[in-house]
């Protein structure tokens, strides 16, 4: 197999995971009792604390690199959410939560090194270009010890291939509100849609060739590893999972 390929499959392969690990924080019970100090509900500590890192901005700077929400709900969590506190400050005490999580639960994962040394290594290798969010959380500082570092760079990794799909949902002319009513139909009321679009056949195959193009913007990032780098970080990534989900 060539390396691109395999690149791409490594890609796609650890992508769920990663997306779970970097949002695990988002809404534990720990996560959202620290908004509520700095008086901020949960939904408002999510939006100002992801977007923050995005700084003062309009919300519709926030929207474009979120996609998905019905903007006047966006819009309404985060201005309310801004008045009450500094975008980055924010920003900065959210991502603190992801760190205390890794803290608190990856003390005893095997392994934590390897895998921070691959996750280093591939995020390292990542052309920002196009990938606002991704930029924004990326300029954060990393954690010097292991739990905490391997929470933050899984956390960095997951607005990488967030923002790359957003850019692979826009070139493939799918909607990010059809894109959600394919993949989390569940969801779309908590997204503030009311009245969801009926999807076609051709949205779900421009959908799935979305996720196929967000797996080959990821490969030239992975090919940073070598063949034991690679396990490193999928066996790494799995670990973690596990500890967070025991």
């Amino acid at each position: 197999m060539a390396e691109s390929s395999i690149d791409s499959a490594l890609a796609a392969a650890v992508a769920r995971t990663i997306a779970d690990i970097g949002s695990s924080f988002y809404f534990r019970p720990e996560t959202v009792a620290v908004g509520k100090e700095h008086g901020l509900d949960g939904f408002r500590f999510y939006f100002l604390g992801r977007g923050g890192v995005l700084g003062d901005v309009e919300a519709d700077v926030v929207l474009s690199a979120f996609g998905y929400f019905e903007p006047q709900l966006l819009a309404r969590m985060w201005n309310s959410a801004k008045s009450k506190m500094k975008p980055r400050d924010c920003a900065r005490l959210y991502i603190g939560c992801c760190h205390e999580l890794g803290r608190s639960k990856l003390g005893d994962v095997d392994g934590l090194d390897a895998f921070c040394a691959a996750a280093g290594a591939v995020n390292d290798a990542i052309d920002p270009a196009g990938l606002s969010l991704y930029a924004g959380v990326a300029a954060e500082a990393v954690p010097d010890d292991l739990p905490a570092r391997a929470m933050h760079l899984a956390m960095v990794l997951r607005e990488a291939r967030g923002s790359r799909h957003l850019l692979a949902l826009v070139a493939s002319g799918l909607s990010t509100r059809a894109a959600h009513q394919i993949h989390r139909p569940d969801d779309v009321s908590l997204f503030g849609w009311t009245d969801p679009p009926a999807v076609t056949d051709a949205d779900r195959a421009a959908w799935a060739k979305a996720e196929a193009v967000t797996d080959a913007l990821m490969a030239p990032s992975f090919a940073a590893l070598d063949d034991s780098g690679r396990r490193d970080f999928a066996d790494g990534a799995a670990a973690i999972l596990a500890a967070l989900t025991s």
